[in-house]
C-alpha cells in the first residue's frame, strides 16, 4: 500500500512539473493580455435591474401582480405632514378574486381605508401549484407619507 501511494506521489510530481514547463513558456510569450488588445471586445448595456429571479409555474410561491394601483392621500388629510402606514394581507382564490384583510391600520382611518380601496384594485394571477390554480396569499406594507 505504500509503495502504491510513493509511486502515486512520483507519478504526480512528473506530470504536475511537466505541466508547469508548459504554463511557464506560454505565459512568456502572450502578449495578447494588454487592454488595448482587447478594446473591441468590450460590449456596453444599458443599466438593468433585476428585482428577483422569475419562477417557472412549478416554483411559484404565491399569486402574481398583474396590476398594483397605489393608494393616494385622500383630500381631508392634503397639506398635513404625514408619516403613516398599514399592513394588510391579500388573499387570492384560484379564480382570482382579491380578498383584503387589514392586519395592522394606519392611525388615520382616511387612510386605512385609501389603502384598501386601492388594494381591492389589485389584480392577480393565481398561485399555481403544476398547471392547476390554487388559493394564494400575500402580505403588504404600505407606508403613507408626505413632507
Amino acid at each position: 500500500m505504500v509503495a502504491r501511494y510513493l509511486r502515486w506521489l512520483l507519478a504526480g510530481g512528473i506530470i504536475g512539473s511537466s505541466i508547469l514547463s508548459v504554463a511557464a513558456h506560454a505565459v512568456a510569450g502572450d502578449e495578447a493580455t494588454h487592454a488595448s488588445d482587447h478594446e473591441e471586445d468590450v460590449l456596453e448595456l444599458p443599466e438593468v435591474h433585476v428585482h428577483g429571479l422569475s419562477l417557472n409555474k412549478d416554483q411559484q410561491l404565491g399569486p402574481v401582480p398583474k396590476s398594483t394601483p397605489w393608494p393616494g392621500i385622500p383630500p381631508s388629510l392634503e397639506g398635513q405632514e404625514l408619516d403613516d402606514w398599514m399592513k394588510a394581507r391579500l388573499l387570492v382564490s384560484k379564480d382570482a378574486k382579491v380578498t383584503v384583510v387589514v392586519l395592522e391600520p394606519c392611525k388615520h382611518r382616511e387612510l386605512t381605508i385609501a389603502g384598501m380601496n386601492a388594494l381591492g384594485k389589485w389584480t392577480f394571477k393565481p398561485k399555481m401549484k403544476g398547471d392547476e390554480p390554487v388559493d394564494g396569499e400575500l402580505t403588504v406594507r404600505i407606508h403613507f407619507r408626505t413632507q
